[in-house]
């Protein structure tokens, strides 16, 4: 049996992708959990994010928030509309006041299509976070 990319072990198939950024890591903490950011990398919220708490979007992403550690990282279920399994989402951010890594991990995919789907969104996702936050 052959390997497969992003096939793990235990939680499916997963992905992962770093982006490091000229600006603190405060600065990109902040932008992320904004209006502005959390549109971005989330969708527009129908729902307040908090701890332990389910959350939806307007295009119909839902989840539970299982992890918020303020300037450091959150975890959380991730459910698009068009799925029947539940993903997790973990974005981190790591750094100091003169530059910041954004660092945004999805496993529990159930194959390598899901892989691949995610992984065009989120480098996409990063790409409209380098836009923004760069500005």
């Amino acid at each position: 049996m052959e390997n497969q990319l992003g096939k793990t072990k235990d939680v499916g198939f997963q992905f992962g992708i770093r982006k490091t950024f000229s600006v603190s890591s405060e600065k990109v903490w902040d932008f992320l959990f904004s209006e502005n950011g959390l549109n971005i990398w989330l969708g527009k919220l129908k729902n307040e994010l908090e701890i332990k708490k389910e959350y939806e979007t307007e295009n119909g992403i839902t989840g539970l928030v299982r992890v918020f550690k303020s300037n450091s990282h959150i975890r959380l279920n991730w459910k698009p509309v068009h799925w029947e399994n539940v993903s997790t989402v973990q974005i981190r951010v790591i750094g100091n006041q003169t530059k910041a890594t954004i660092a945004i991990h999805q496993e529990k995919l159930l194959n390598t299509e899901q892989r691949n789907e995610m992984k065009a969104h989120w480098n996409e996702i990063m790409k409209k976070i380098g836009a923004k936050i760069l500005i």
